[in-house]
């Protein structure tokens, strides 16, 4: 039977540094390159044992790549091999009397294929021209078949791994020399996964997740397979808004190798696959049993990290049985355990007032504006804290002059209690297992459960004024002890709860993927494969947060009555207010807050592949598909925090839940048009089942490729794409968030536009789904080349280039806020004419959007609520250049060396939000754009006789200084490690992450803490020791 790869040829790209470097490796007594991998003799000391597993161990020992198609090997054993031999040689005898043999190409690729019968008995299926093979005169010819292989981007088996699309693959070799200790860590250095996305430090509503970001498109725009097969979305949307698939819950241990796809892909797989495909390839024909143990820590402290595999597996003569078992466990990382985690160390802070601590404890007189003054608290207030607050006076600048504004609690410590790193206990399991009931039907299936409890802190909660259900809180009242409105504010710390650990928020997360197949020969010309699979993704979320009418009753007391303005009229229990809560208190006034979705996918898919006809040029290859899938979600959110209830202090979210359907047929060719010349031509048509607008989706591909010489591939494709509405945006019932905008009638009305400063303050918006958006559409094309300079060396370069239209963006409360203002004004912030008349449709809707209430001093309402919509109009385009380098070198003296260089460089990136929006032509320099214009990751590997060591580095390009003047410096990470093995079957292995510490860019004129973005890691530089034993 056919089947794919176990080991496939790996094209990464590395730098000019390490270029340098293995050149003058070279320089120092390397043999010469077209002969150094394969002519070099090596000394092999392999007992007998399985054929695949001899050959794994050749290759690792000899340093070369070999394709082996399991389904040869399975059920051969190899003879022992002892003494010193070329790789050629080596490779001989552990094939004697196997009926296989092995043939390589010239960028040093070795593939083992069968020994085809003598030419009077023609092979079954050869699957490229027999090229014969010289012999005496007297004996006959014989040929050879070449083996066939299945790489991400298309269905059709071929022989050559690079196609018309340039595709990345990471074998869990790599991800292993590069000291990566998750799959979501190695996908991450990726360079083309250089959009910024919530990460750790962010915390938000999808805050155990890890999303992957290619291209800067988002993170809901990639697609995550399985074996080839769509995992189950994460349950809980991003940003509480857009579904999204989780690349943090695959179990290291189960991975083959992985395959990445970077640009449009619907014609093959369908939806989503818009910046790019990501397929997760899992480990099956595997013999014998490993065991890996890593424990390590970080060099500041903290962050204590344990990951221990078990890999196995068995072949029989018909069937084979793999299995992978994966126990980790990461330490809470807080921000208090990190010097440089300081509010003091602000590097632009205004000399004039200098570092002010985080207000914890004030009462403003006047109203909730920056500007009022302060109410003096009672002498030896903030000590009552025990340290957590100190006394301090307040300042501001007004009209150039320092003004003060009064004593208050400030606390230094308060942005040190969140997570820097979460902390997680993951247990996974892997099963695979196949049986051919003859050679031409083979029955398999798999199995993997992923099983997780973390827990983070997000900050503790903060007490602002009294509670409204329904609307949330409100930042001022008036109280009669000071004949005044008053806007009090007070933060909780761990002397009132007990503990930092009672505030940490406590996930549970549980992912099942099981799937059945069948697949076979029909024929001497095509394969079938018959799969049903059902994924799915359970969520569990649980934080302790305040009751609005209990912390009402507390501090505020009942509401004595209304202002004619509107304002509520509270007496503040000054008591309470002034003094810590106990543990007791605190439990009495706050309840456990919990959340629960679930999310699923089922599918049933048939695909035939194989040669429709010969063509004078080759076989015309064929793949066809029908697929019918249903996927479906489940948001429940606590009935106490949802848009219209908001019951708990401070504290919104989201529900929803629904289902689709859908149906699906495509075709795909291969077409040799020349014996140099290729084209490929897929089309795939998707039809919808749901309550959306969305009827149905046509998309297609085609590629060239053009082949001069046996070493230089010349590459182009072309492809569609679409991405239909995700179920969050077409059934929420409501997502509600707290956050900062500018009140932008107010500022008009005021003549502070356009700078609009201390216009801005906290509001509630609510985000409502809609059944009658639309599909995304997107387009892709690259063009490039892949040269075998010589024996062991390559590169690649490829023009990239993908444009999205109609994506799904929420319309933001800053810009309804600015259309309202433009509608009941008639201006623009910039004072020109806004571009609706005020009685017209638009700016009636744009005005029934926002709500306001009214507020003491001003004749404008104060904004409670905003209500935002999602809408089809944003447009964004992307376009780059990624290159890379491979090298491998042998020498005798020196050792084996593997070069890899990675680059990609974003040239332009084009954005309009709204249709009526300008195109933002130069969206890739914008301040506000947190994407990396440009990622080069670089990695040297070394191996001699017992030991090994590996240096990898990324360097990340500059972003935007936070105000917008020029940018930030690079920013460079190391990872090294070194291993030895002590017997033939047990090594050791030292890891160093981050080598140098390095944290982040300095730039000195960003205020806001923690004074860097944060898409840069604050754990610094890592330790871990790595053991592993095989059995045999």
């Amino acid at each position: 039977m056919k089947n794919t790869t176990t080991t496939v040829r790996r094209r990464r790209h590395p730098m000019a540094a390490a270029l340098a470097t293995a050149l003058g490796l070279s320089l120092l007594g390397a043999a010469p390159l077209a002969t150094a991998q394969q002519a070099a003799a090596h000394q092999f000391a392999l007992p007998s044992q399985p054929l695949g597993d001899a050959l794994n161990r050749l290759a690792e020992a000899a340093g070369v790549q070999i394709l082996v198609p399991p389904d040869l090997v399975r059920g051969r054993t190899a003879p022992q091999l002892a003494g010193k031999y070329t790789v050629n040689q080596a490779l001989d005898k552990v094939l004697v009397g196997s009926g296989l043999t092995h043939r390589s190409t010239r960028a040093g690729v070795i593939t083992v294929v069968r020994a085809a019968e003598p030419a009077a008995r023609p092979a079954p299926r050869p699957a490229a021209k027999p090229v014969a093979k010289p012999a005496a005169a007297e004996e006959p010819l014989e040929t050879t078949e070449i083996a066939t292989v299945e790489v991400t981007g298309s269905r059709i088996k071929r022989a050559e791994i690079e196609g018309p699309s340039p595709v990345t693959i990471i074998s869990a070799e790599q991800i292993e020399n590069e000291g990566h200790a998750t799959v979501f860590e190695a996908l991450e250095s990726l360079v083309m996964a250089s959009g910024a996305v919530e990460t750790e430090l962010s915390g938000g509503f999808s805050a155990n997740a890890h999303p992957l970001n290619l291209r800067g498109l988002g993170p809901g725009r990639s697609l995550l397979l399985i074996n080839g097969r769509r995992a189950a979305d994460y349950p809980f949307p991003y940003e509480g808004r857009s579904n999204f698939q989780n690349f943090g819950n695959i179990p290291s241990g189960a991975v083959e190798r992985i395959e990445v796809l970077a640009g449009g892909a619907s014609a093959i797989y369908g939806a989503d696959a818009v910046s790019g495909v990501v397929n997760v390839v899992l480990k099956r024909d595997y013999q014998g049993d490993t065991f890996k143990l890593r424990a390590g820590t970080s060099g500041m402290g903290g962050r204590d990290r344990v990951d221990a595999q078990w890999t196995g597996g068995r072949i029989g003569e018909h069937w084979s049985l793999t299995y992978a078992l994966q126990y980790y466990n990461q330490e809470l990382l807080y921000g208090f355990q990190r010097d440089g985690w300081d509010l003091r160390k602000n590097p632009a802070a205004d000399r004039r007032l200098g570092v002010e601590p985080t207000a914890a404890l004030r009462i403003r007189r006047g109203g909730t504006s920056s500007s009022n003054p302060l109410i003096a608290l009672p002498a030896g207030t903030c000590a009552r804290w025990g340290g957590e607050f100190t006394d301090w006076t307040y300042r501001r600048i007004s009209g150039g002059n320092v003004q003060a504004l009064g004593n208050a609690c400030g606390s230094w410590n308060d942005p040190r209690y969140v997570h820097l790193s979460k902390g997680k206990n993951e247990a996974a399991a892997y099963v695979f297992g196949n049986y051919d009931f003859s050679e031409r039907l083979e029955g398999w299936a798999s199995v993997q459960v992923w099983d997780a409890k973390a827990e983070s802190l997000g900050g503790f909660e903060s007490i602002t004024g009294p509670h409204t259900d329904g609307v949330g809180r409100r930042g001022d009242f008036f109280d009669p002890q000071f004949n005044a409105v008053i806007a009090p504010t007070r933060l909780l710390t761990p002397v009132d709860l007990g503990g930092v650990e009672d505030m940490n928020q406590h996930y549970k997360e549980r992912s099942f993927d099981l799937a059945v197949g069948l697949r076979g020969q029909l024929g001497d010309r095509f394969d079938w494969d018959a799969t049903l699979s059902r994924a799915e993704y359970d969520f569990e979320r649980t934080r302790r947060r305040m009751v609005g009418n209990k912390v009402n009753e507390f501090f505020f007391g009942p509401q004595l009555g209304t202002r004619p303005n509107g304002t509520p009229i509270h007496r503040l229990n000054l008591e309470r207010w002034l003094r810590p809560l106990t543990p007791a208190e605190y439990a009495s006034i706050s309840t456990l807050a919990k959340y629960q979705a679930e999310s699923w996918v089922s599918t049933g898919s048939f695909v035939l592949s194989g040669d429709l006809f010969e063509l004078p040029a080759g076989p015309l290859g064929m793949a066809a598909i029908l697929e019918a899938s249903r996927q479906g979600y489940r948001l429940d959110s606590d009935p106490r925090v949802q848009p219209g209830v908001v019951q708990l202090y401070n504290l919104t979210g989201t529900n929803g839940g629904g289902e689709r359907d859908r149906y699906a047929a495509g075709i795909e060719f291969s077409l040799p048009i020349t014996q140099t010349l290729k084209a490929s031509l897929a089309g795939r048509f998707d039809k919808y089942d749901d309550i959306t607008a969305v009827d149905d989706a046509k998309t297609w591909n085609a590629g060239l490729e053009w082949r001069p010489t046996d070493s230089l591939l010349i590459r182009g494709s072309y492809a569609t794409s679409f991405k239909a509405p995700d179920l969050h945006w077409v059934f929420s019932e409501g997502s509600g968030s707290f956050g900062s905008a500018t009140d932008t009638w107010r500022c008009i009305a005021a003549g502070a536009n356009p700078g609009c400063s201390g216009y801005g303050y906290t509001m509630f918006t609510v985000t409502e789904g809609d059944p009658n958006l639309e599909e995304e559409t997107g387009k892709s094309w690259s063009a490039g080349l892949v040269w075998d300079i010589a024996e062991g060396l390559s590169v690649n370069a490829d023009y990239w280039n993908i444009e999205l239209n109609g994506a799904l963006e929420r319309i933001s409360s800053t810009s309804i806020l600015a259309d309202e203002a433009g509608c009941r004004t008639g201006k623009t912030l910039s004072g020109q004419p806004f571009g609706f008349a005020g009685d017209s449709a638009y700016c009636q809707l744009v005005t029934g959007l926002v709500t306001r209430t009214p507020e003491d001093g001003q004749s404008i309402g104060r904004v409670t609520q905003v209500r935002s919509l999602p809408i089809n109009q944003s447009f964004r385009r992307v376009a780059g250049i990624d290159a890379g380098l491979n090298w491998r070198i042998g020498t005798e003296r020196y050792g084996r060396y593997n070069v890899r260089l990675n680059w990609s460089h974003t040239l332009k990136s084009e954005r309009q939000v709204l249709a009526t929006d300008r195109i933002e032509g130069d969206w890739r320099d914008d301040e506000d754009n947190l994407d990396f214009r440009s990622r080069v990751t670089a990695g040297l590997d070394w191996r001699r006789d017992a030991w090994s060591a590996s240096l990898f580095t990324t360097r990340y390009g500059s972003l935007p200084k936070f105000n917008g003047q020029g940018r930030t410096g690079v920013h460079f990470l190391w990872n090294a490690n070194v291993g030895k093995r002590i017997t033939d079957k047990a090594e050791l292995k030292f890891y160093v992450n981050n080598l140098f510490n390095s944290l982040h860019p300095h730039d000195e004129t960003n205020s806001s803490f923690p004074y860097f973005y944060e898409v840069y890691s604050p754990v610094g530089r890592e330790f871990a020791l790595q053991f592993e034993y095989k059995l045999d």
